[in-house]
């Protein structure tokens, strides 16, 4: 009799995962509220403000090439030493990487910081590896890790042995993600409960998950061999805990379900839901479609409070909804790869509202923040508000066309 209660959850696991998640929806998840009208963006402004964020991360850059520390503020997440801040700090040099090539432009110094900094990822790559039983958080730094190779593949001047060291990094990290692929299909970062397995048992999350598939996309794009079977296995995991009117719940999970905590609701999504449609859409799932990446995006801009309101909160999820105030410019940043999405002749319109948000936000030293994490917050958030940024600035008809 025990026994066959014990069987119990396992069937129904497997059966919900063959399931594929709720039915969907689309025309509700199409219906969004109007922004506020704001005015169009000034190319000479948003770069200026580029300029200043990328003289920012020239600064905060260290001799060895990395970006961000383990120096301790008053408030602080678990990180388990040295594992969590090799994470970290992988990362945080990853998404510094990435802003540099896409936004730094011909600024002096730029090119040498890229330079250190590849060798940096170089050296100490391999390193990353599950920080403790607790914690996942070489999930964030094998994603963005891919992402910033891929661009230092991109530039001039590589030689051969450099190029195929890069490419082997790239294999290794779309391996180790494959082994950290949670039983439930997803990515997570934190490990909750007490059974330990390989792969992981954890309960993963939708925009971790969501995370790890658009680096995953931009590796197949490239040419890198991802499993079919890792791809698929994830988005299914994300359609489990999808709702009908496209908010995602927190967790990645067929039996969690949490569609009515805050998280789940659209101000609790607002930020998730960009990564999620970005995600599914590239990964080519058919109700994700163009009219939902519009209406969530108009979401974002019409509701950008309940996010506003979270930033530079010192704990997570203290927030109305439960936002957490690292949502912030990471939404904004996943926001503007949906933006990329949307035929070119709309996208001055998204330009102009995420411009609207993010200039007023710059600090006086040049970054953007909106979560305290030991000394890595200002560099990732300076990173994502960058990027974000870069997509604003007005393309040329070549450039647009090759999107």
């Amino acid at each position: 009799m025990v026994a066959a209660r014990g069987l119990i959850p396992v069937a129904l696991i497997g059966m919900l995962l063959l399931a594929g998640g709720c039915e969907e929806q689309p025309a509700l998840a199409e219906r969004a509220p109007t922004p506020l009208a704001v005015p169009p963006a000034d190319p000479q402004e948003i770069q200026a403000a580029i300029d200043r964020g990328v003289a920012f991360l020239l600064e905060a850059q260290w001799q060895d090439g990395s970006w961000g520390s383990a120096k301790a503020k008053d408030y602080n997440v678990l990180c388990p030493v040295p594992g969590g801040h090799w994470s970290f700090k992988t990362g945080t040099t990853s998404l510094c990487i990435m802003a540099l090539v896409e936004a730094g432009g011909d600024c002096p110094g730029v090119d040498e910081a890229i330079g250190r900094a590849e060798q940096w990822l170089v050296d100490n790559l391999r390193k990353v590896r599950r920080d403790s039983l607790e914690t996942l958080y070489n999930n964030w730094a094998h994603a963005y890790s891919i992402r910033a190779i891929l661009r230092l593949l991109q530039r001039p001047g590589l030689t051969d042995d450099r190029r195929a060291e890069l490419r082997e990094l790239v294999d290794l990290q779309i391996h180790l993600l494959a082994k950290m692929q949670s039983l439930t299909g997803g990515w997570g970062y934190y490990h909750r409960g007490e059974m330990h397995s390989s792969p992981p048992s954890l309960v993963a999350t939708t925009f971790m998950t969501a995370t790890v598939l658009i680096a995953l996309h931009e590796a197949a794009e490239a040419g890198f061999d991802v499993p079919e079977a890792v791809s698929m296995l994830a988005m299914r995991a994300i359609r489990n805990s999808r709702n009908p009117n496209f908010t995602y719940d927190y967790y990645s999970h067929p039996v969690l379900r949490m569609p009515l905590s805050g998280l789940s609701r659209p101000p609790g999504s607002l930020a998730r839901s960009q990564a999620c449609n970005a995600a599914m859409y590239l990964w080519g799932d058919r109700p994700t479609n163009l009219n939902i990446i519009r209406a969530w995006l108009d979401r974002l801009y019409a509701r950008n409070g309940w996010l506003d309101v979270a930033r530079k909160t010192y704990n997570p999820h203290e927030s109305y909804y439960a936002v957490s105030g690292y949502f912030y410019y990471y939404g904004h940043y996943y926001a503007g790869i949906c933006m990329d999405l949307l035929p070119v002749d709309e996208r001055p319109y998204h330009q102009d509202h995420l411009v609207n948000l993010l200039l007023p936000k710059q600090e006086t030293d040049g970054s953007w923040w909106d979560f305290m994490v030991y000394r890595y917050h200002q560099e990732y958030g300076t990173a994502f508000a960058l990027m974000t940024l870069q997509r604003c600035l007005p393309k040329e008809p070549a450039e647009s066309s090759a999107q």
